[in-house]
């Protein structure tokens, strides 16, 4: 059974449906899923641009690397551990900044501006 049972429907005249279709397509979400996430009091992002998964991976590849070379120098012995700690709790920190900066919704504020998602005035 759909978790959702209560069916909507609402009209747009045509410039407000080309912006709708506008602000869905930057964000990669379903038209439904946009809808929802701004009831929710949320102001969905759009997709981050190409470049940041490649820049994901490349960090995930270093702390991967940060670990193998913790795990050496655990063995020999020939390591300061609380450096070491500190450059890791660094980069985890800084993937966790970029994912929060391009991927998380904000919240909206509750001013009456409709401006935040391009709009020119409100509905």
């Amino acid at each position: 059974m759909l978790k959702r049972s209560i069916k909507i429907t609402f009209r747009l005249n045509a410039q407000e449906c080309q912006r709708l279709k506008k602000q869905v397509k930057k964000t990669g979400l379903s038209q439904e899923a946009f809808i929802r996430t701004l009831i929710n009091g949320y102001v969905p992002k759009e997709l981050p641009p190409p470049d940041y998964y490649a820049m994901m991976r490349e960090l995930h590849a270093i702390g991967s690397n940060l670990n193998q070379i913790a795990a050496k120098a655990n063995a020999t012995g020939h390591i300061d551990r609380t450096v070491f700690q500190y450059e890791a709790n660094r980069l985890r920190k800084a993937v966790l900044d970029i994912q929060a900066a391009v991927t998380s919704p904000e919240r909206r504020e509750n001013n009456g501006n409709h401006g935040d998602m391009g709009c020119d005035r409100p509905p």
